[in-house]
């Protein structure tokens, strides 16, 4: 008995082993893309209360029988997180902030953009907020200059010991984990840091349990030719979600030009699914939605087919992107930010079935 079980260890152990650095192969995505495109756009589900407010970066989790989306305002000044409740992932009611404005000598008093961490990534699983360290957490972006995305920005974590679903502060750290000026900045990250997603690896598939994505804006290139707006993708790693280190010097998923940002990642059986979003790519118009694949976490294999999110209403005509998909009930819900040609932003979502017609109108129309 203790034979056969060592052997099952020690094939498990090789199993891994074969799938880390895998490409993943096309008829392999082939199955993906069916298993999470959303050809039917229900529209707009939540917009801001005026038109000085732009609305943006859905983050979706559930408990107990309700559903609730963290997202960001800008205002004018810069950043604050929000959240919205739901019964049935299409009427959503705007519940409080989580993370306001600050005074005006804190690093990030005028720049605080939330999205959760450590949510239950099994795709079609529970969508949960799991704790570390008895708190629940959120990785955010944040600074000290007012206006859109303006100034040093930097990525760091708030938590809390309370029920995540009621409307609170959350408690911030008061300086950033990372910045565009640290020593071990890398040369594609050295300008503007954003968005960020934090998972729990129980297989500790980088030798760490908590892995963050990361988009950030940096040089065109090595030789430090600064001509170009990039972003791009890249990794940390930490033991305790309060101690981070840069993973690697290359980012992990990126393009010849533009915008490659915003990752979110769900576990579809073994293989790790990346969303991200494009913008101003050489072979495709506006901002739209994709997604990419991995059996490491390291190494991705990146659709090439079909966008899965992309501009065609009147909502959403000059950018729809910024992806957060679960799947409930055997329907997949696909939530973006949908931005007109005001440069109106609200939420919007796409759905695998047919749901009938959006109710919601966009601000302004």
């Amino acid at each position: 008995m203790r034979f056969k079980i060592a052997l099952i260890a020690i094939l498990v152990v090789l199993s891994g082993m074969s799938l880390k650095g895998q490409t993943v192969g096309d008829e392999k995505m082939q199955e993906v893309y069916k298993e999470i495109k959303t050809p039917y756009k229900y529209g707009l589900v939540l917009v801001p209360s005026d038109d000085s407010q732009k609305m943006d970066c859905p983050s979706v989790f559930r408990k107990g029988k309700n559903w609730y989306m963290t997202y960001v305002i800008f205002n004018g000044r810069g950043y604050e997180t929000w959240m919205a409740k739901s019964k049935d992932l299409l009427h959503w009611e705007q519940q409080g902030r989580l993370m306001s404005f600050g005074d005006s000598t804190e690093w990030d008093g005028s720049q605080r953009a939330g999205y959760i961490a450590l949510q239950d990534t099994k795709w079609g699983g529970s969508y949960k907020l799991k704790q570390h360290d008895g708190k629940y957490w959120m990785s955010y972006f944040g600074g000290a200059d007012k206006g859109y995305e303006a100034g040093d920005l930097g990525i760091s974590m708030a938590y809390t010991t309370q029920d995540p679903s009621k409307p609170h502060e959350w408690t911030r750290f008061d300086k950033p984990f990372f910045t565009s000026k640290d020593a071990d900045v890398r040369w594609w990250e050295n300008r503007k840091l954003f968005k960020s997603s934090v998972i729990y690896d129980q297989k500790k598939l980088t030798g760490h349990p908590f892995v963050m994505y990361y988009n950030a804006n940096g040089d065109s290139a090595k030789n430090n030719i600064k001509t170009r707006w990039f972003e791009r993708i890249g990794m940390a790693v930490s033991d305790d979600m309060v101690n981070w280190k840069r993973f690697n010097e290359e980012p992990v998923m990126h393009h010849p030009v533009g915008i490659t940002g915003d990752a979110v990642l769900q576990k579809i059986d073994d293989l790790w699914v990346m969303f991200y979003f494009g913008a101003f790519w050489q072979d495709r118009k506006g901002a739209f939605n994709r997604f990419a694949c991995s059996y490491d976490l390291v190494n991705w294999t990146d659709w090439t087919g079909d966008n899965l999110i992309e501009p065609s209403e009147h909502y959403d005509s000059l950018y729809a992107h910024k992806s957060f998909v679960v799947k409930h009930k055997g329907v997949v819900y696909h939530f973006y930010c949908a931005v007109n040609k005001k440069d109106q932003r609200g939420i919007a979502v796409a759905t695998s079935k047919d749901l009938g017609k959006s109710v919601v109108r966009f601000v302004g129309k």
